[in-house]
């Protein structure tokens, strides 16, 4: 495996490649099929994972049995390295959601490198500091935004993502099923076709199966923001 690889990821960024060969060393590849649960919430930490290929969903259930997808991870970011340091157990489920291909570095391993390398230390700590403000966005949308809020700011999102990655912004292909969409944006199905629908009367947006044309940005961003429609 190739140091090129563990240098994609955020969490290694700036190490130098004797630093990156220790990393790769500890490392083991891991293929999974689609639909696998990774590890369960309460479960013992044993270590974490990189994604190379492929999509895992990280997400909590209620006492009711509701879902609430807390974030989508893709290649070549990290997740589960947080759980390293809390009480040593995984604060959450994690699912793939496509064939999938990781890397694993167990807990003992990975923590001895941390000691001994000040710049791993730091992108540790900055990974943590992503992972609080992401969440703390994350309660402020659930707790003070509807639902239209919500889906305004996650097409933006990913017409933003769409745009860097060379595509059109205007066209969004949804990287995620409606029920998964619904858990990730804290409402059901049935809410969320609603909101489309609504979004797509306004002029706001047109829907195409799992294609979203944004044909009002102006007003988009503005729904994202916080307005009704």
């Amino acid at each position: 495996m190739s140091t090129d690889l563990l240098r994609r990821c955020p969490l290694f960024a700036g190490l130098k490649e004797e630093d990156l060969k220790k990393i790769r060393a500890i490392a083991s590849l891991r293929q999974v099929g689609k639909k696998k649960v990774l590890f369960s919430e309460g479960e013992e930490a044993k270590g974490f994972y990189v994604i190379l290929s492929g999509k895992v969903k990280i997400y909590k259930v209620s006492s009711e049995g509701k879902e609430q997808i807390l974030h989508i991870v893709s290649a070549p970011d990290a997740f589960a390295e947080a759980a390293l340091f809390l009480e040593g157990i995984y604060p959450a489920f994690a699912e793939t959601l496509s064939d999938t291909q990781l890397l694993f570095f167990p807990k003992r391993d990975f923590i001895q490198l941390i000691q001994k390398n000040p710049q791993l230390s730091i992108n540790m700590i900055v990974t943590l500091s992503h992972y609080l403000k992401r969440f703390a966005l994350l309660i402020e949308e659930l707790s003070l935004k509807e639902v239209s809020s919500r889906m305004a700011k996650y097409l933006i999102d990913l017409s933003s993502k769409f745009s860097k990655e060379g595509k059109s912004p205007k066209e969004v292909e949804l990287d995620l099923s409606k029920t998964q969409l619904a858990s990730k944006l804290g409402t059901i199905s049935e809410t969320l076709s609603r909101t489309l629908a609504k979004m797509k009367t306004k002029g706001i947006i047109d829907v195409k199966k799992n294609k979203i044309l944004i044909l009002n940005r102006e007003a988009l961003e503005k729904l994202s923001s916080g307005l009704k429609m």
